[in-house]
């Protein structure tokens, strides 16, 4: 495994060039804000969604009278991009299509990932470029795994989630048999702008908002440790932990998993975009800690 770190100011980030994945986002303290990836659990860090976010219904999907096969998330996570530009404070990562991501996603693209630190915020841009001569369909994620608890003491039970509004809106669940979104919509868990993340809550996968209000919010405990996380570009998250695992996942969103039982076009996936020849698309993930000393 190959790495590339940056640092400026309060912060350094040390970014794995397979997958483009976020491991390590620390303090000049040195304190921890990332996930330990303790194998009982999950040992993914921060993985990028691409070109599909979630599951397909039985991994395949259906486009233009054909057939083709994705994992979950995409095949970006499991792709190995080259570092195209690097300073101290800075680095672009680069995927593009080859003979095998084309047997499983038809498109020509370019898939840009850039970190860059600015004082106690990190910035990640990630941009999507269509090279080729036909629309190209497509969704992208973020899927960072913060510490939980963050450093400095205070206990899980003590950490909120604060959204930017208040997001009373019913929320999506997980059929945990094909990992497909339900039909039926759940109250939603938050209490006007707050909500208490409880290892219990994610027994059945991800809570999802799919229809959410709110372009960032901040983690932590108020008068300790906080991430502020702004998702402009984004209009869905997901929320997501293996119930007792030292991590919570904070997930901005452009589309989101299959509906249970659906077989429809790929471009007409529920949070599919469409992206048109020579065109391109940024999505943007700023994380502050605001207590770094």
């Amino acid at each position: 495994m190959e790495f590339v770190t940056i640092t400026a100011g309060d912060l350094t980030a040390r970014i794995a060039t397979y997958g483009a994945e976020l491991w390590s986002l620390t303090d000049r303290s040195g304190r921890e804000y990332m996930t330990d990836a303790d194998p009982a659990f999950w040992t993914g860090h921060a993985p990028i969604l691409f070109p599909i976010v979630g599951a397909l219904n039985g991994n395949r999907y259906r486009l233009d009278g054909h057939e083709y096969e994705l994992p979950k998330h995409g095949f970006a996570r499991h792709s190995a991009f080259e570092v195209v530009e690097a300073s101290e404070c800075a680095v672009r990562l680069r995927l593009r299509d080859s003979a095998e991501t084309r047997n499983a996603y038809p498109f020509a693209f370019v898939l840009d990932l850039v970190f860059r630190i600015e004082g106690a915020t990190l910035h990640v841009e990630a941009e999507v470029a269509n090279p080729g001569d036909a629309p190209m369909p497509f969704s992208l994620g973020f899927h960072p795994a913060f510490a939980w608890p963050l450093p400095g003491g205070a206990p899980k039970a003590e950490h909120t989630i604060a959204f930017e509004q208040a997001e009373p809106q019913p929320i999506r669940r997980i059929d945990l048999a094909s990992g497909l979104v339900l039909p039926e919509p759940v109250p939603s868990p938050v209490e006007g702008h707050l909500l208490h993340p409880d290892a219990s809550q994610f027994v059945e996968d991800a809570l999802i908002w799919d229809h959410l209000a709110s372009r960032a919010l901040t983690f932590g405990t108020p008068g300790g440790s906080q991430l502020a996380v702004a998702f402009p570009d984004m209009p869905m998250l997901g929320i997501w932990q293996k119930p007792g695992a030292h991590y919570l996942c904070i997930e901005p969103w452009q589309g989101h998993a299959d509906p249970l039982g659906y077989s429809g076009d790929f471009r007409a996936k529920p949070g599919m975009l469409s992206l048109a020849p020579g065109a391109s698309r940024r999505f943007r993930m700023d994380v502050t800690v605001l207590t770094a000393d």
